[in-house]
């Protein structure tokens, strides 16, 4: 059975200045562009942000898994205390599924059709466990039965095919949390399911936060998903940081106007007869950046600062952070406020 570990003080990952970018024939694109966050030992982070923001190029990065053209190009990923940007191969794969585990977007696609549950469960059991035999099979009933599939023992011998949508996940989830990892890192989770077996998944790995103490980062596009699962949120845009606070901080005091535009986008029963309200414009050009903030071009109380000038991160209050001009504007000297400018209609 599974013991549950006791909180450590302090951050038990730590990611410091992070450069992600894949290397193209059209150029490079810069996936991650300076990510800076701890996860605390027990506690839930949630990365939020709309597709391309690089929310799952950060978790490929931590995990090491990025495959060809793409690198880590800059800064550190500590881990209890090494960087795991230095280990080589051999030393990556005792940290990859044993402290640091991942569950992937679709499960349909990351099982292996070709083999049964209990192989692919009991294949990181084997890796990283001296169990072997019955007592790998014995492993893999117990983690079915603790992530609540019915009948462990005839689905342990079954194909993913043979098996719904919200019970892959479970076999997922299960793989994930076979070998007591520290860290689970959880990639849109609740993708291609519907909405009662999304609540399901959600509460299940919320649950098995909190009984195994476990420290979890879920990586969603969908505020509303993290509402209520998340210590603390990091809001991204095209690689960056743009705001991050607890849920509290997100939800009722943001302060990035890309916050405020997922927030606002987002259908409630109070605006139900009202026309949905989508950020305008489409996503920044990776391979191509502009200076200033990456938003400005879809932000509707731009400056001409933010077309010049990538904001600073600046300390709302204690542990809320925003990278927005909008929050600088008493930091402006007069010299910049006369060149820059606070009046929307004079942008160039």
């Amino acid at each position: 059975m599974f013991k549950k570990r006791d909180y450590t003080e302090g951050a038990i990952l730590s990611v410091r200045d992070l450069h992600t970018s894949f290397f193209t024939v059209s150029g490079e694109v810069k996936a991650v562009n300076g990510v800076s966050f701890d996860v605390e030992s027990g506690k839930v982070l949630g990365i939020v942000g709309e597709s391309g923001s690089g929310k799952s190029v950060t978790a490929y990065s931590i995990m090491q898994i990025l495959t060809f053209p793409g690198r880590v190009v800059g800064g550190e990923i500590i881990f209890k205390g090494k960087n795991l940007l230095e280990l080589d191969k051999k030393e990556m794969r005792k940290v990859r599924g044993d402290q640091i585990s991942m569950i992937f977007q679709d499960p349909m696609t990351s099982l292996n059709p070709t083999k049964t549950i209990e192989n692919q469960i009991g294949e990181a059991i084997k890796l990283h466990t001296e169990r072997r035999g019955k007592e790998v099979t014995a492993r893999v009933v117990e983690l079915l039965t603790l992530v609540g599939i019915n009948e462990p023992e005839k689905r342990a011998q079954q194909y993913p095919h043979e098996l719904s949508g919200g019970m892959r996940q479970r076999v997922m989830i299960a793989m994930a949390i076979a070998c007591e990892p520290d860290i689970l890192i959880a990639d849109e989770p609740t993708t291609a399911l519907d909405v009662t077996i999304q609540a399901q998944i959600l509460d299940l790995i919320s649950k098995l936060q909190d009984e195994l103490g476990l420290a979890v980062i879920i990586i969603t596009h969908d505020l509303g998903v993290v509402a209520d699962m998340c210590d603390r949120i990091i809001v991204m845009y095209a690689g960056s940081v743009a705001e991050r606070g607890t849920a509290d901080d997100i939800f009722y005091n943001p302060h990035h106007e890309y916050t405020k535009g997922l927030l606002n986008s987002i259908p409630t029963m109070e605006k139900s007869d009202d026309l949905l309200n989508p950020i305008p414009g489409t996503p920044v050009d990776l391979l191509n950046l502009q200076p200033g903030c990456p938003f400005a071009p879809r932000c509707r109380n731009s400056l001409k600062i933010c077309y010049e000038k990538m904001p600073a991160e600046r300390e709302i209050a204690p542990g809320h952070f925003a990278s927005c001009w909008l929050n600088e504007l008493d930091q402006l000297t007069a010299e910049e406020g006369a060149r820059y400018g606070t009046d929307i209609d004079e942008l160039e």
